[in-house]
């Protein structure tokens, strides 16, 4: 029987899918941090359900910085930060896109309500 996995002597290296090709990709390119940020917008508008009332989202260290049309809706969710913090990584830690390993722009730290 030969040995299909080798060819002259040099292991044959495993395929990977495209949910692991396209982070390693996104790495080797330096584009975690602008992705990662892009991913935070998106958790921003699924999560918390004021994406008609979002007027700017803004990322800095750890801090997501949300400017809103509407002090009611601002107030309303200023009594649900925690809530939707927890709500946001969570949802963070869950895509796939959103490399967790980035030093620059990580899990959102504190919402800013403007």
């Amino acid at each position: 029987m030969s040995d299909f996995g080798k060819i002259k002597g040099v292991p044959r290296k495993e395929a990977l899918g495209m949910d692991q090709v396209i982070p390693l990709f996104v790495r080797s390119r330096g584009l975690s941090a602008a992705l990662n940020t892009r991913r935070v917008f998106s958790a921003w508008d699924e999560v918390s359900g004021v994406k008609d009332f979002t007027l700017r989202k803004f990322y800095r260290d750890g801090k997501l910085f949300v400017t809103l049309s509407s002090s009611m809706v601002r107030t309303h969710l200023e009594f649900q930060k925690d809530s939707i913090l927890r709500s946001l990584n969570s949802f963070l830690e869950k895509d796939s896109l959103f490399d967790k390993s980035c030093e620059k722009v990580g899990l959102v730290k504190d919402i800013i309500l403007k």
